[in-house]
């Protein structure tokens, strides 16, 4: 709470989000992994389900009640996530089947629409909310927050943002989902079809690299999506994101400790350390795996451009890194 012209006044509490896990874990190690979220992760809204191959759900669909009521009692809003890309009547009945008991779906196909038939939901990033036009017909359908597709540039963003008629969440953490085809390009890469594709995308838990011609690793594949290879990553830009009135803040699962990832961020988020401090302790989580910005700069994705600080009027500068 803060002093405003003689009066209280409540300051919203950004919200931190962790995503829709798109990678295809073992049941074993996705029961533990949000036993974990559950107990230790200081997230404020969960996303649920399955996102990228229907042929996935099976294996957690009879988990989903339990995972999600212990979501609930740990103080953490739950939403659940739909397919980016609906085919079938059969995954249409199980969307409307999920509204009728009750969830707040976050839609990521527009078939998903008719199914919600004008119940308060999210809007995914895989639904493509570019300019304030889009935005509006989606809030006179009674979406309630959008997540805005990760190609939004920072420009776009502070627009977008700028409204008490919707949240807008921005994804802040993990590989950038780019794309969800019908063809499996996992089940390719092994020699298989996509109708015999014996689940190999299970072999890969933080997908599986792609390199281009000459060897530098450019694309990550999971199943049928294609994501960035780097980890998206705006935690120098935390402050500038809330400034233009984004309000949820994602983490998309990656096969790291995304307890000790929402850490760093919720810490940053709230001021109790610095930007470069967080920097320091994520790429200690991380290993490898190159960060990029590119996209919120509009610049070419799987670029990162570098802040820092002018010496002599503490101003933010970029730069781009070659």
């Amino acid at each position: 709470m803060r002093q405003a012209s003689g009066k209280n006044v409540v300051v919203a509490r950004s919200k931190l989000t962790l995503g829709p896990l798109f990678f295809n874990w073992p049941t074993e190690k996705r029961l533990d992994f949000y036993s974990r979220i559950a107990d230790e992760a200081e997230v404020d809204v969960v996303y649920l389900g399955e996102v990228v191959c229907s042929k996935r759900e099976v294996f957690f669909e009879e988990h989903l009640p339990k995972v999600a009521e212990r979501l609930r009692k740990s103080g953490k809003e739950v939403v659940l996530s739909t397919l980016a890309l609906v085919t079938s009547e059969r995954e249409m009945k199980a969307i409307s089947d999920r509204v009728e008991n009750g969830f707040l779906i976050e839609a990521n196909d527009v078939a998903c629409l008719q199914a919600l038939n004008g119940k308060p939901h999210v809007i995914g990033p895989f639904i493509n909310v570019f300019n304030e036009s889009a935005r509006n017909v989606f809030v006179s359908n009674k979406a309630k927050r959008i997540v805005l597709p990760v190609e939004v540039p920072e420009t776009s963003i502070s627009i977008l943002a700028n409204t008490k008629k919707v949240e807008t969440e921005v994804l802040v953490f993990g590989r950038q989902p780019l794309s969800v085809a019908m063809r499996c390009y996992h089940a390719r890469a092994n020699g298989l079809n996509k109708d015999g594709c014996r689940i190999v995308c299970g072999r890969d838990p933080d997908g599986l690299e792609t390199d281009t011609m000459d060897g530098q690793p450019i694309l990550t594949v999971n199943g049928t999506q294609t994501l960035s290879y780097g980890y998206g990553v705006l935690l120098n830009e935390l402050h500038a994101l809330k400034e233009m009135g984004v309000s949820h803040f994602r983490l998309s699962p990656q096969d790291v400790d995304m307890a000790a990832v929402a850490k760093v961020y919720r810490e940053t988020l709230d001021k109790k350390i610095e930007a470069d401090e967080g920097m320091a302790k994520l790429k200690k989580l991380t290993g490898k795996v190159p960060y990029i910005n590119g996209f919120y700069y509009g610049r070419e994705g799987l670029s990162w451009v570098e802040q820092k600080k002018s010496k002599t009027n503490n101003k933010i500068s970029t730069r781009r890194k070659k």
